[in-house]
């Protein structure tokens, strides 16, 4: 058998100056002036400024005041921009946090020793290390071993493919792209089985992963909410649409009638002029694309954005990483999670408790007799897929390391072995074997006891003297106590011969190995705070029956006798039918198969449940994607955490519930938003159409109008993107998937708010009262400033009924700092716009007993809101 020693510090220094760094060329970045650009691709915004453009015109014949045309322009500028920040903002942070999450690591062979470095350190020449689970980091050939791949993501063809070393020297040209090749290895593919060494030939974009990278930059689709909320502002744009014809007809008849009335005579020579009638019709067009403006929620999607970038910082200091906007939508409404039990529901590090043979047992390795020592470090330590290093135990599994652990003091031992052939544990075998030569020659075994021991005939005593085998049950019985305390059984035992993919007959048993994984301190209330949530947990996993049911109680899975707890052999004998009518009742599926995973996950989605789905492996991908929330584990495989919509780096199940909060939170904070600045839109459109009827031409100017769509757009965004999660969402049912974004009680609130600010919008105009409440000026613009104040003060006090649907406004508000700060700055920058608006919004300052009248009129939004939230009854806290 090679050998491998591995490059020296020298050699891997002169490789990197020569081949350069394992590194991907980063993907083009959107720079910002391209993103601001793109703004100006907006429909609305293409309207705007071609009608600007006619308008400019104008100024010069005297028609238009040039104010007004700077100011409109002055608007859309600014909209764009801060359009643009947000979304370039929001942008770099997810490419920083999904850098710092993906960066990965080898296991590679430097100067005669294992050791685990960043892929980018990797240079043509090293030798990495290869086992299940892990994506090939660079292009090259198998020295040692015999591994499957998926070579999917490269080829397209789903189906794994052996790979060898080569008896011949393989020439491993840059222009080689055979990936049926028998001993060339391709980064991006995954190992899906068996063990090898592969010789690094190629890195970074050299490789073939890095020349599709460059060839397939592109956009990620739109998650289902962007798409949901996409529909929603289409059907309010007809709203507009609708709204800007009526009010583009009664501008113009606010410009005829006046002049004309009911002579028909002077109707025929106004549209003799028809410079006049192109002007007024100009700019009666323009109010109607104002409103067209403020009708559309426009702001949706970048409301989106700034949530998610605002959420996915504070989850990733809970260790959730969101690779997916899909992920933050769905994990909220899941209402059922198939959870690995290893690292999740339980601490992640075995630990070996005990060592029973068939005439006693021991605690502690150090207290067995020498010749049993050697025989199980034999065990341990050659049938394994885990290595000692300079830097203790790598590769392998969790229990094939706890091994590794148990039997340490005989690390470095001078005993001389050559393997010559092996069977890799699988989770459908259950076992795994090694033909050996050598100190020891004959096959070792490691597996399931219930497989092991019906084979075994004789076992080895405490002095490692081998004997025939009478008592059998014993030793299961006693696997069975072992397994009642949640501890693992692992059976080791030895044969003379060696079977490809089967357990010879005649074994000789060395014992059983107890191995405990205790439960994650935390996971009893993040279990029970799930069922509470409306979410069911069922535990998965590899441990026999009686181990995975006493787990699953002490974690408060299993609560009563109608939970059911299943193998994966009793699940396989079950009809869809059967288990579709019982999948509510499931808590537990012990000896798990990986398609045990997909089934439960197609059977559940079938039954109109929303799925979440934990996974590590490389056989954990398809239920992973198959799920509608798929939540990889962060310590888990490369495949994994590229399938996973979220990443738990912590592997925690707490985290999963963290998840799960965040994703009700955002959800709620979403439709917070869109409760305030429908309000909004709608009482703009009423009043807009409301005003001409009432002899009023223009109740908001045009820049007054795109002025309120600024900042109730952008900075109300960041307001309610910082809403906190309270614990109160995880009392609640999980939501439809099917739910209508818009429920009966934000159109309620709604409906109320804007009916209310239409209605006192309508009294101000035609109360003379209010009229002569209003210093008189040139062209009532102290009054008409006085009501552009009042239109925004109520919007923004009502952004405290959109927050809270409880009597208590200020309820848990200390949990959104920013919210009171951005009220506080568009109350400041309103009251600075009235005094220095000046021409371009066509204000005037107010006097202190004017902006009392205004304050104390728009503070009336709120009583009117307490009482219709008294109407409906105390708060069903679906948004709140």
């Amino acid at each position: 058998m090679k050998s491998v020693t591995g490059l020296n510090e020298k050699e891997v220094n002169a490789a990197r100056k020569e081949y350069g760094q394992n590194k991907l060329t980063e993907r083009e970045r959107i720079t910002f002036s391209k993103k601001y650009a793109e703004k100006f691709d907006d429909p609305i915004i293409v309207i705007l400024l071609i009608a600007l453009g006619i308008n400019i015109i104008f100024t010069f014949f005297g028609r238009v005041d040039w104010f007004e045309c700077f100011g409109i322009f002055l608007s859309v500028m600014i909209s764009t921009l801060v359009g643009a920040i947000s979304e370039y903002k929001n942008e770099e942070v997810f490419r920083k946090i999904q850098q710092e999450a993906q960066k990965r690591r080898s296991k590679v062979y430097r100067d005669g020793q294992l050791i685990e470095i960043p892929n980018e350190a990797l240079v043509v020449g090293d030798f990495v290390l290869l086992q299940s689970g892990d994506m090939v980091p660079a292009d090259g050939v198998v020295h040692i071993g015999e591994v499957k791949v998926d070579q999917a993501a490269l080829s397209g063809e789903n189906k794994e493919v052996k790979k060898s070393a080569s008896k011949v020297n393989v020439k491993f040209l840059d222009g080689t792209l055979d990936f049926w090749d028998d001993s060339s290895l391709f980064c991006g593919s995954v190992v899906c089985s068996g063990e090898c060494i592969v010789e690094i030939k190629r890195i970074g974009d050299k490789t073939v992963y890095g020349r599709l990278n460059r060839e397939t930059q592109g956009r990620l689709r739109p998650s289902p909410l962007q798409l949901k909320l996409s529909v929603l502002a289409k059907k309010i744009s007809v709203f507009g649409y609708f709204g800007a014809a009526i009010v583009t007809v009664l501008g113009m008849l606010g410009h005829i009638v006046p002049q004309a009335g009911g002579n028909l005579m002077l109707w025929k020579m106004y549209f003799s002029d028809g410079l006049q009638v192109l002007s007024d019709f100009i700019s009666s067009a323009i109010v109607g694309i104002t409103v067209i403006v403020m009708a559309v929620p426009e702001g949706l999607p970048l409301m989106i954005a700034i949530v998610c970038s605002l959420n996915m910082k504070k989850m990733m200091k809970s260790k959730v990483l969101v690779r997916r906007l899909i992920g933050i939508e769905t994990s909220g409404s899941i209402n059922i999670l198939f959870s690995d039990k290893t690292g999740t529901i339980t601490c992640g590090k075995l630990s070996v408790v005990s060592f029973d043979g068939a005439d006693g047992g021991a605690i502690r390795f150090e207290e067995l007799s020498p010749p049993m020592q050697r025989l199980l470090y034999i065990s341990s330590a050659l049938n394994s897929g885990a290595r000692y290093s300079g830097k203790g135990v790598l590769g392998g599994n969790a229990t094939e390391k706890a091994l590794l652990e148990f039997v340490k003091p005989l690390r470095g031992n001078d005993l001389q072995f050559t393997k010559l052939k092996e069977n890799l544990f699988s989770s459908d075998k259950k076992f795994s074997s090694v033909w050996v030569k050598g100190d020891f020659d004959g096959t070792l075994i490691k597996g399931a006891p219930e497989k092991i021991l019906q084979k075994c005939t004789s076992f080895y005593d405490s002095q490692g003297v081998k004997k025939k085998l009478i008592d059998k049950e014993a030793l299961l019985r006693k696997s069975g106590e072992m397994a009642k305390k949640s501890i693992r059984v692992l059976a080791l035992a030895t044969a003379d011969v060696f079977l490809e993919n089967d357990i010879p007959n005649d074994l000789a048993l060395v014992g059983l190995i107890g191995i405990r994984d205790d439960l994650r301190p935390d996971v009893k209330v993040a279990v029970a705070e799930m069922k509470r949530a409306g979410i069911q947990t069922v535990m998965i996993t590899g441990d026999k029956k009686e181990t995975a049911a006493a787990i699953a109680r002490e974690a408060g899975i299993i609560e009563n006798s109608r939970d059911i707890v299943i193998t994966s052999e009793e699940l396989n004998q079950m009809s869809d039918q059967e288990l579709g009518a019982c999948i509510q009742d499931l808590r537990v599926v012990a000896r798990a198969l990986p398609e045990d995973k997909s089934r439960l996950v197609r059977i559940s989605q079938e039954c109109g449940m929303v799925a979440g789905m934990t996974g590590d492996g490389v056989n954990d991908l398809a239920a992973l994607r198959a799920a509608d929330v798929g939540f990889a584990m962060g310590s888990g495989t490369d495949v994994a955490r590229e399938a996973g919509d979220i990443v738990i780096l912590d592997d925690s199940f707490s985290s999963i519930k963290k998840a799960v909060l965040y994703g009700r939170t955002i959800y709620k904070s979403i439709k917070r938003f869109i409760t305030f600045q429908m309000t909004i839109n709608i009482a703009a459109v009423a009043v807009s159409i409301l005003g001409p009827i009432i002899g009023v031409e223009k109740p908001l100017g045009i820049t007054q109008m795109l002025w309120v769509n600024l900042v109730m757009d952008t900075l109300a965004a960041i307001a309610f993107g910082g809403e906190g999660a309270l614990a109160k969402y995880m009392m609640e049912k999980p939501r439809r998937r099917d739910e209508n974004i818009m429920d009966k009680k934000m159109w309620g609130a709604i409906s109320v708010g804007a009916l209310f600010i239409s209605a006192m919008s309508v009294f101000m105009f035609i109360s003379q009262d209010m009229y002569y409440a209003f210093r008189a000026a040139k062209d009532d613009a102290v009054f008409y400033t006085g009501y552009f104040s009042y239109f925004v003060f109520s919007c923004i006090f009502n952004a405290f009924n959109a927050r809270c649907d409880e009597i208590d406004l200020t309820k848990n508000i200390s949990l959104n700092k920013p919210f009171l700060f951005i009220i506080f700055l568009i109350c400041s920058v309103q009251i600075f716009m009235t005094y220095f608006g000046g021409a371009i919004l066509g204000t005037a300052g107010l006097s202190a007993k004017e902006w009392a009248l205004v304050i104390v009129m728009a503070l009336l939004i709120i009583p009117v809101d307490m009482m219709r939230k008294l109407i409906v009854g105390k708060s069903s806290n679906r948004y709140s």
